[in-house]
């Protein structure tokens, strides 16, 4: 019982940590806006895409960079903790270390998908999402996304000490991620480098994207793999950096 009371305080406390800092929300609103209308329209007017609507293409992958940039910022909550002690006084508190990780990992995870439903809905808004079933789909592939992306901000957190490495750090990992992913533009194919389709083969959120488009673009869009495949890569990164951001948590003094 103590430990399930434990686990659900600290959901609780991230939740409202976010709920109370509007101006990420907003921000997480107004990014992904000027992605599809400023970016989106651009790409899709100069004709990048030869065939179809480059802003229903591009979204799912909107939304998977939603996610990875929320899940992994939200690390830096690991790194507050312990400047002001609070990281402390749950390390000492008489529950498993794991309960402490999938505490927090819950908290974020669930900020995370809040944020990343936002752009699900303003989808909708747009005509991109148009069918209810496929919403639900979308955010369970979300829900299973989130697990991992958070656990690796939390993991890199609990090795770096101040913020201002974080940050740089998050950007480093980030950046590549995204732009391998195939979230903005097809990474695969005829005319794309063999190292570049095997680096993007190695990115997480490429399997996100592709499962997320492929739900959403149904039958047009040519995935890169089977929407199975896709969920047990994702599901795979999840438990690996589920067990080693709870390595890591408890080797912590």
């Amino acid at each position: 019982m103590t430990e399930i009371r434990a686990l659900y305080t600290l959901w609780l406390r991230e939740i409202k940590r976010y709920l109370r800092d509007r101006l990420r929300i907003v921000s997480g609103i107004v990014t992904p806006i000027l992605w599809l209308f400023i970016f989106g329209a651009g790409i899709g007017f100069a004709g990048v895409i030869a065939s179809g609507n480059y802003q229903q293409y591009l979204f799912p992958g909107i939304v998977g960079q939603t996610l990875l940039f929320t899940s992994m910022f939200i690390g830096i909550s690991v790194i507050w903790d312990r400047e002001f002690g609070f990281m402390k006084e749950i390390l000492v508190a008489p529950v498993s270390k794991a309960t402490i990780f999938f505490g927090k990992m819950f908290g974020d995870s669930t900020d995370a998908l809040i944020q990343g439903t936002i752009v699900l809905l303003l989808g909708a808004v747009l005509g991109i999402l148009k069918d209810p079933v496929t919403f639900v789909q979308m955010l369970l592939i979300m829900v299973l996304m989130t697990f991992g992306f958070v656990s690796l901000g939390l993991t890199i957190a609990s090795f770096i000490q101040n913020l201002e490495s974080y940050g740089v750090v998050v950007s480093f990992v980030n950046m590549p991620m995204f732009f391998l992913s195939g979230a903005l533009f097809p990474v695969h194919g005829a005319s794309v480098p063999a190292w570049l389709q095997t680096a993007s083969d190695l990115d997480p959120l490429t399997y996100g994207v592709d499962a997320l488009r492929q739900i959403a673009l149904g039958n047009g869009w040519q995935p890169l793999y089977p929407l199975y495949f896709d969920v047990a890569l994702v599901v795979l990164f999840d438990v690996s950096m589920i067990i080693i951001g709870t390595l890591v948590l408890s080797r912590r003094k």
